[in-house]
């Protein structure tokens, strides 16, 4: 019997209304939209506030106005938010511990490393920019702790393959929650900044291939997405399928497609092409081994 694939579906993120008039952004369109994809197929909802740089309690009360809806509906869905602004792990997961002491969220971000996101400008070159997404290891051991304070499974982002070192040490210690979801992220063009991705690796079967030997052996469940471009004109969704592994989809990752739902019912319809059924919301949650 094959396994059931989870389908994760990322709402907003950072894509705006300006670049996709369908995307979500108040917590009544988000809790709507959410409840619409668990009704298609969804099992996990990751979403963005839409002030990223509130305090904690702010943050924590837009996320709860979105998530209270969303769990009256689906009790045993699979929500979590994004990391927040602030200048150390407290300040910047203060909501998650709210959102967990109140019983709204099953999972917890973890981005387990650093990168220089964009993308070229128009002269094909990497832009005069200085952003870099900086989380460090002791940024890394405060979530994970958080996670394991509160019995969160971590939704892991695989930017680069030294993030997935990082995951994989704390494999290796016995250290890593129940729960763990290793999403390997694969660069599209367009996002943050347009033109060609300048980080992580393009969406083909060999840049899989490293990722999945670098996990064999682990057990550690796996899916995949493409943030900047379409999942579904790659390999990389057939190959996962094929490979038991799940799906990530959503406006935050392909910013021009139609609606979320639409997304989520394409990797639906992708799942039944491979004969492998989609996870119910307490599917995942059993196959994931998450603790509430």
């Amino acid at each position: 019997m094959t396994t059931p694939v989870i389908i994760e579906a990322a709402l907003n993120g950072v894509t705006s209304r300006r670049r996709n008039p369908a995307v979500p952004v108040t917590p009544e369109e988000l809790a709507v939209d959410a409840i619409e994809c668990i009704d298609h197929g969804a099992s996990i909802v990751h979403t963005h506030a839409a002030n990223h740089f509130a305090p904690a309690a702010e943050r924590a009360a837009e996320y709860a106005a979105a998530y209270r809806p969303v769990r009256a509906a689906h009790p045993d869905a699979t929500l979590y938010p994004t990391i927040g602004g602030g200048a150390s792990p407290a300040e910047q997961h203060g909501h998650v511990a709210m959102l967990a002491s109140e019983g709204l969220i099953r999972a917890s971000v973890l981005d387990p490393g650093s990168v220089n996101l964009g993308g070229t400008g128009a002269d094909g070159l990497p832009p005069e920019s200085d952003f870099v997404y900086t989380n460090t290891f002791a940024a890394t051991r405060y979530a994970m702790d958080l996670a394991l304070e509160h019995r969160l499974g971590p939704s892991v982002a695989i930017y680069e393959p030294g993030w997935l070192q990082v995951i994989l040490a704390y494999h290796r210690a016995g250290a890593l929650p129940a729960g763990t979801l290793v999403k390997l992220y694969f660069a599209g063009g367009g996002y943050l900044g347009g033109g060609d991705a300048l980080w992580g690796a393009p969406p083909i079967r060999e840049a899989l291939n490293l990722y999945l030997a670098m996990l064999a052996g682990t057990g550690i469940p796996w899916a995949v997405a493409v943030l900047g471009g379409d999942l579904f004109a790659t390999e990389i969704p057939r190959l996962a399928l094929e490979r038991g592994g799940h799906l990530r989809v959503g406006l935050e990752d392909d910013q021009t497609a139609p609606s979320n739902v639409d997304l989520v019912d394409r990797a639906a319809a992708l799942c039944a092409e491979y004969g492998r059924a989609v996870a119910t919301p307490t599917e995942a949650a059993a196959l994931l081994g998450l603790l509430r």
